[in-house]
């Protein structure tokens, strides 16, 4: 390669009566960003029949900018059916051209889909059993490093908790308490147009009294915190897997488990039973304003039909179902984290990914205490 700088790269076409002749001048460097393509089209008016050579008294610096073009044009002789000779590139360039065909390999054609149900049911519960397994493997792990804190040995700093704890809690107060209002205020205006019928308003507090207490507080408060908390934890852990700071973390002998996820679940298991009871009060509340303004029900009817409607058993079920959401939201948000790869877009696809998980597992396990709650009585 020549050292001295000959300019900006070019190349043209000269058809003699013995050859096709290309000529290259200048500096060939790719990171300089002014390396022509090779036009489909630039042997158009080469000479049939007559070979194809190179003339390189101008040409300068190279490297694989200049092969990429000489291999494109490679392939435009194949084409053209032009004899290509070589012999007066510089001899690596000539290696290395030598090196590629000439034309690119062709796809390799796309795999057959073959009908087969049960392989597809298969592989689908086998990979939810063994992503189950890896979930609970986790939550154990967490769950020993909790035991470590507790005796003094653990890795979890006070402070990540106490962060973790505003973000759950205090911060998000505003969007709990308008939702849950909302969903009051809905239940007592869908349970007056039917109960107004049969001249039985005051029965509207036993019905958002007991949808709020029983259901609708702790499964909306959870579905807050799985779109709001739980993709915050998988796009942060996500973050940290693309900056390489949990492999840090693994050589240094740090557990993530315990540094990162046990702060995590810990912050939302203690704030969403609270958040569930704030919620309850809220729906009773946005219940009770529907009540008195569109029912004949008095303040006082309300809140004394309220009492005697919901049980605490009721407070107890909701309060117990809301524990468990936080640990599914936390636990699944954090795998998902952990689970994601190193590029930017990871991160949001992995947050997207912990806000469908959540809420659909807050669901299902709704559905499996709806289940329990049957059979025991409750």
């Amino acid at each position: 390669m020549n050292s001295t700088d000959r300019g900006q790269p070019e190349w043209s076409l000269h058809a003699g009566d013995n050859a096709n002749v290309i000529v290259l001048s200048g500096d060939w460097i790719a990171q300089q960003g002014h390396v022509p393509d090779f036009p489909s089209d630039g042997l158009h008016q080469a000479r049939p029949n007559q070979p194809l050579t190179f003339s390189t008294d101008g040409l300068g610096r190279w490297d694989t900018g200049l092969i990429g073009f000489l291999w494109a044009l490679k392939q435009g002789a194949a084409q053209a059916q032009l004899d290509m000779r070589a012999e007066t590139l510089p001899d690596a360039a000539r290696k290395l051209l030598d090196l590629l065909p000439d034309r690119p390999a062709p796809a390799p054609p796309l795999p057959r889909r073959r009908f087969a149900p049960l392989a597809t049911i298969g592989t689908v519960t086998i990979d939810s059993l063994t992503e189950i397994g890896t979930v609970t493997e986790l939550g154990i792990e967490t769950a020993r490093g909790g035991v470590a804190s507790v005796t003094g040995r653990g890795r979890m700093r006070l402070t990540d908790l106490m962060s973790n704890i505003r973000d759950a809690g205090p911060s998000a107060l505003l969007i709990v308490s308008v939702v849950n209002f909302l969903v009051g205020a809905i239940l007592a205006f869908v349970g007056a147009v039917q109960l107004r019928k049969f001249a039985a308003d005051i029965y509207v507090a036993s019905l958002v009294g007991i949808a709020m207490v029983r259901e609708m507080s702790a499964v909306m408060t959870a579905i807050i915190m799985a779109g709001r908390t739980g993709g915050a934890y998988a796009a942060r852990i996500a973050t940290m897997q693309g900056n390489e700071e949990i492999d840090a973390l693994t050589v240094f002998g740090i557990p993530v488990s315990s540094y990162i996820i046990l702060p995590s679940i810990l912050s939302l298991t203690a704030t969403m039973p609270f958040l569930y009871l704030y919620g309850s009060l809220v729906g009773m509340l946005g219940g009770f304003a529907v009540a008195i303004s569109m029912l004949s029900v008095t303040g006082a009817g309300y809140l004394h039909q309220t009492l005697n409607a919901v049980a605490l058993n009721q407070f107890v079920f909701g309060f117990v179902k809301s524990i468990f959401f936080a640990t599914l939201i936390g636990l699944t948000s954090c795998r998902i984290g952990l689970q994601a790869g190193r590029s930017a877009a990871d991160v949001g696809v992995a947050a997207t990914r912990a806000v469908v998980v959540g809420i659909v597992g807050v669901i299902a396990l709704d559905a499996i205490f709806a289940i329990i709650a049957t059979t025991i009585g409750i």
